[in-house]
């Protein structure tokens, strides 16, 4: 993909990058070879993104061709509002304050070029900033109102971002030039894969994560993921949590990673969704299946069977034994991967798990104990079936995942099977669940109680590991997926 810069005036650039052609933004808006071109990554350093003027223009047309924009129009209007800077998440508000810990009250200016800044002690700052309002060149400004004294301080007082907005290049200090140049060049020249001799037509974003504990694919598949993009014409990149800015380069993204809605990936599957990519898993599957709660509700409104579910809260928690006897089971609403789930044996065990529950929740499930050697996981996509796996219980133990008091982990066995040959009851009682949710990619956990399939839960983002569920299908299974992608990014094209 060919990288353009568009400054207002190509002269004042005193920079030169290998690859990339500078160019006036009167030329980039109304030569035909850039409105006719299919692919690019178009950097905008125009002096002013003022409403209606080249800047802004350059922006706005590069996103109609198809281009990539950095800045994005959307990060543009953001940049204009006063009130859009001065939101700020609790992330942030922390690195504010422990980025410019020590400094003495008043102003502070910070340079942001590319997400970095000269000195190293701020790189976070500038990179949650850039990520927030991706711009190559940012200037912010800080204050606090410190007290006159060191008896009379101000102890509420914080650091306030007050302002932040683009550089223009001729206002970039002459001596930053080489920390700028570098800082490009890392930029553009990001490792890359062997690059292929056809020109890829689409580029995609898998979101992983080397933290998460229990990541839904493991390096294998991802690589395996990759290689069926590949043969779609998909040039498939890796990204991190920290590539939050660099989102407005892709056409798609794919959520490989944990998620959560207080968390990192919900805000990337959400930015996504609003720059027009297509993305797996959306935001609103995200909201849905991460809350049990809310499946609850779902299911029992669409009559989707499920073990007999009670909702708790303080007030009503002492009925639910009566309704589901002993043991049963209680569940924190956003639990995953068996965290947040335990067997309650006793009402004493009952009383001090729902107590320690409802530290997390207002609202929790308490459903019947229904014990089985198995759960059925069936994976959905685009309403059709892709993989159905038979998960066995871990040895002596009622969850397919054991975690050892002494923070050990063991695991059932698996058996896969072909869709034909798998229970079609189970099957059609998965995908007509899925479906409540969207057209995503999800997993629907089933058990099979007295040859009557019951949805226990519906996941967005399940797992698909190399040598467990894709045993039946082995590269198949990353075709199809990678064939949705494909033609969703077609049909929006379209």
């Amino acid at each position: 993909m060919s990288i353009v810069i568009v400054l207002d005036n190509p002269k004042d650039w005193p920079l030169r990058i290998e690859g990339a052609e500078v160019v006036s933004a009167k030329s980039y808006l109304i030569e035909p070879r850039f409105s006719e071109r299919r692919q690019a990554k178009v950097f905008n350093l125009c002096r002013s993104y003022r409403y209606q003027s080249m800047g802004y223009y350059v922006s706005l047309l590069a996103a109609a061709r198809g281009h990539k924009p950095l800045p994005a129009i959307s990060t543009i209007q953001d940049l204009k509002l006063s009130e859009m800077i001065r939101i700020a998440d609790d992330h942030l508000e922390e690195l504010i304050e422990s980025s410019l810990a020590g400094l003495r009250s008043g102003t502070f200016v910070l340079s942001i070029y590319f997400g970095r800044n000269l000195a190293r002690k701020y790189d976070k700052l500038a990179l949650a900033l850039f990520n927030q309002f991706p711009a190559p060149f940012l200037r912010a400004e800080f204050r606090h109102e410190g007290g006159k004294s060191e008896s009379d301080k101000a102890d509420d007082a914080k650091w306030e971002l007050t302002s932040l907005r683009p550089i223009a290049v001729a206002d970039i200090p002459e001596e930053h030039h080489p920390f700028v140049l570098e800082m490009m060049k890392e930029y553009f020249d990001r490792p890359r894969r062997v690059s292929r001799p056809a020109e890829p037509r689409y580029d995609l974003a898998i979101l992983c994560s080397a933290d998460d504990p229990n990541p839904p694919s493991n390096e294998k598949a991802i690589k395996r993921f990759i290689r069926a993009a590949e043969s779609m014409g998909i040039d498939a990149d890796i990204i991190t949590k920290d590539d939050y800015g660099r989102l407005a380069e892709f056409d798609a993204l794919f959520v490989r990673t944990t998620t959560a809605v207080n968390h990192y990936t919900f805000r990337f599957s959400r930015r996504a969704a609003a720059e027009g990519l297509v993305v797996m898993d959306d935001p609103e599957s995200i909201i849905k299946c991460a809350n049990k709660v809310y499946l609850a509700e779902l299911l029992q409104r669409h009559r989707i069977p499920g073990p007999r579910t009670v909702i708790i809260h303080r007030g009503n928690a002492a009925a639910a034994i009566d309704i589901l006897g002993l043991p049963c089971v209680l569940k924190q609403p956003d639990s995953s991967f068996s965290l947040g789930v335990v067997k309650a044996s006793d009402r004493a065990e009952f009383e001090l798990q729902t107590e320690r529950l409802f530290e997390l929740s207002d609202l929790l499930i308490a459903q019947e104990w229904l014990p089985t050697a198995f759960d059925w996981r069936v994976g959905v996509i685009d309403r059709e079936p892709i993989f159905v796996c038979k998960y066995h219980m871990a040895k002596d133990h009622w969850q397919i995942i054991d975690r050892g008091d002494k923070g050990e982990t063991t695991y059932g066995r698996f058996e896969n099977y072909p869709i034909e040959a798998a229970p079609s009851d189970v099957v059609k009682t998965a995908v007509r669940a899925a479906n409540l949710i969207g057209e995503g990619l999800y997993g629907v956990d089933i058990k099979d109680v007295g040859d009557r399939p019951l949805v226990m839960e519906i996941n967005d983002n399940p797992n698909i590991d190399s040598g467990v569920e894709d045993e039946v299908l082995q590269d198949e299974l990353y075709l199809k997926i990678m064939r949705v992608f494909l033609k969703r990014l077609e049909s929006r094209g379209r």
